[in-house]
């Protein structure tokens, strides 16, 4: 859907992380998407891939360094609400950073002033304004029936989850987990950009201990392949509506 596209390969792109993920292009992709300015990552890299959390996030720093004011994420993740359904897009409105109580925070080390402070607030991490312009748009595209509001729990992968692992994300507060997102967000934040992120649910993770259902990427995939207009609808019409 980007207009007039300049793309770049990160292999082609000096000292920059290259996407190892089934499914991920791997390409920067430069353009106009409702007439506005932006950059797109088809494919982004993870700490189950080896990498560390600075270089996860480098990205984002080489963004806000170009001129780039809010970012919209979007992830696959496993459903842990039992009101969600496969399918569903859940807003995040608040994360859980499970890595980050074992330290590892891609803030961790001297904090580089030129971005931002060395405490940042995260209690308003996932942006008010844009989080109600995405119900408003999901009502005008009549996508209200799947749009959810939720919190997500990002997990270092990358297996999924057991059983008793899940149970205990779903009672402490989750509605969704994942392996993405939350360090890109944290460092946004710490930069002064706006965020918005929002969670493809693309299976619903296994809490019966009785259950023959198993988690697997294929079906991550799949829904993913389903869902993809309507996602690439609703984050559009988004970006052509912000300020």
């Amino acid at each position: 859907m980007v207009e007039d596209p300049q793309i770049f390969k990160y292999s082609d792109i000096p000292n920059f992380p290259q996407s190892t993920v089934h499914g991920h292009a791997g390409q920067l992709v430069f353009g106009t998407l409702k007439g506005k300015s932006c950059v797109c990552m088809q494919g982004r890299f993870h700490f189950y891939e080896g990498y560390s959390l600075h270089k996860v996030t480098l990205p984002i720093r080489v963004f806000k360094l170009l001129g780039v004011e809010t970012m919209i994420m979007t992830n696959a993740a496993g459903g842990l609400n039992d009101d969600y359904k496969v399918g569903d897009i859940m807003m995040i409105i608040d994360h859980i950073n499970f890595p980050g109580f074992a330290g590892n925070n891609p803030l961790f080390g001297p904090n580089d002033e030129r971005f931002g402070p060395r405490f940042p607030c995260m209690s308003d991490a996932y942006d008010r304004k844009l989080r109600d312009l995405t119900i408003d748009v999901a009502c005008e595209l009549d996508y209200n029936h799947i749009l959810r509001e939720g919190v997500y729990c990002v997990v270092g992968g990358p297996s999924f989850e057991t059983t008793t692992e899940s149970r205990i994300l779903h009672q402490l507060g989750g509605d969704a987990v994942g392996m993405s997102t939350v360090p890109e967000v944290i460092v946004a934040r710490h930069a002064g950009m706006r965020c918005l992120a929002l969670s493809l649910i693309t299976n619903m993770v296994v809490m019966d201990y009785d259950s023959e259902q198993r988690a697997n990427h294929e079906e991550v995939l799949e829904t993913g392949r389903q869902r993809a207009e309507q996602l690439q609808n609703l984050v559009s019409n988004v970006v052509g509506r912000m300020d």
